[in-house]
């Protein structure tokens, strides 16, 4: 068997609503997105309870879910982490969603809430501007169309305005990230002509930087912030 092949492995009903593929790097679960939520959640549990022994008892492998066109809310994604949670060899490393070309703005004029903590090995990708509820520990990564306001702390990876938006915005509780990224501008290693708080403050793009202000100075933008929570 050639080393750079994926190796197909089917398992389950003869309508398949998740396909699960090996690759090199892991497993990816392939999610229909035609089906209803709850038979993607009763097929998931089937395969991780009866139907794939094999994978159990093997070493430690990184899962990618792929949700196709359908974008899970934070409870969905939630109750698909705390299955797989309960298979200590597999661990998830993104839920991922295609990316739909030409979107409206609409999902620019409001804000979607999310909560939980993204840790290291971990990506969230979102379409819109995005309040994440939560800390983005060190190796995570953290990244959406719109803004990005964090009520904890950042110590991972942000990258806001990622379809060439330079007006978005990144603001956090306590900003202390590893790298921060706004459309294609990113953050070069912090020297402060002046100390910082690190606490409530905000980045943005000016002349080709990122700058980092207090959070209160916010207010000149408000004229971008999202139009309903």
């Amino acid at each position: 068997m050639m080393a750079n092949s994926y190796i197909e492995v089917i398992f389950g009903m003869t309508k398949h609503n998740i396909i699960i593929k090996g690759t090199k790097d892991g497993l990816m679960f392939l999610l229909n997105d035609d089906c209803s939520y709850d038979e993607v959640i009763e097929e998931l549990k089937e395969k991780l309870e009866n139907s794939h022994q094999t994978i159990l008892t093997g070493p430690v492998t990184r899962v990618i879910i792929k949700t196709g066109a359908r974008k899970f809310t934070a409870f969905q994604e939630e109750t698909i982490r705390n299955i797989f949670s309960t298979k200590g060899n597999l661990i998830i490393h993104s839920i991922e969603h295609d990316v739909v070309e030409n979107k409206s703005n609409d999902c620019l004029d409001k804000i979607e809430i999310i909560t939980g903590t993204i840790r290291s090995g971990q990506v969230q990708e979102y379409q819109g501007n995005v309040l994440y509820i939560g800390d983005i520990n060190p190796g995570g990564i953290l990244k959406a169309i719109g803004d990005i306001y964090v009520l904890g702390t950042i110590r991972g990876i942000v990258h806001a305005g990622m379809n060439g938006n330079k007006e978005a915005i990144i603001a956090a509780s306590i900003m202390e990230p590893t790298q921060i990224r706004i459309a294609d501008v990113i953050s070069r290693p912090i020297e402060e002509e002046q100390p910082r708080s690190l606490k409530h403050e905000f980045a943005y793009v000016l002349d080709e930087r990122i700058f980092i202000d207090k959070i209160q100075h916010l207010s000149k933008f408000k004229d971008k912030l999202p139009v309903s929570l």
